[in-house]
């Protein structure tokens, strides 16, 4: 993919994470690694299943090779708009990483423009706590994560108050929110 197409691309990923996780709280410990430069950011470019776990399997062994990476953001802008599509690819990713030797080392949570938590209304504003401009696999360090979470006054409380934080801003403006970070 040319620089020209990846820009807009990783600036609206950049701008969600700032406006909407980090400038919302919805991840209380995002802004901690985005300040310090130890997100990496991997574009995918490509419609194909194959090819996404391909590239998942590489930045696995980019995070085993480079420990100053806290957490990779795999951007799928092409070929998984479709949300139960995506959810077929999280399912296989999740499976990969067991199969890979990787349980319990690296984590996959999942980001998506349509997200929609299984039971919830899709007009429920809950679901922007994992909606994002583009389809991305968002891979953590289970140790890392593990560790912020005991240093963490109420670790439990984290996707209620985001929840409820979501609820009360409602869905027109978190939409809008988003919206904003695509231009």
């Amino acid at each position: 993919m040319p620089e020209s197409e990846q820009r807009p691309i990783l600036a609206a990923t950049q701008k969600w994470l700032q406006t909407i996780v980090i400038g919302l709280n919805f991840c209380p410990f995002a802004q901690r690694e985005f300040d310090k430069s130890t997100i990496h950011y991997a574009l995918v470019d490509s419609r194909k299943t194959e090819d996404v776990l391909t590239a998942l399997q590489a930045e696995w062994q980019r995070l085993d090779q480079q420990p100053d990476i806290a957490t990779t953001l795999l951007i799928l802008p092409y070929g998984f708009e479709g949300f139960w599509d995506y959810l077929e690819l999280v399912d296989l990713a999740e499976q990969l990483l067991v199969m890979e030797g990787y349980e319990g080392i690296y984590q996959v949570a999942s980001f998506h423009p349509d997200y929609c938590f299984a039971d919830a209304d899709e007009q429920d504003p809950a679901n922007f706590t994992n909606r994002s401009p583009y389809p991305m696999l968002h891979i953590l360090r289970e140790a890392q994560l593990s560790q912020a979470l005991d240093h963490h006054p109420d670790p439990e409380a984290i996707p209620q108050t985001n929840i409820d934080k979501a609820r009360a801003m409602g869905y027109q403006q978190l939409e809008a929110l988003r919206a904003a970070c695509l231009s």
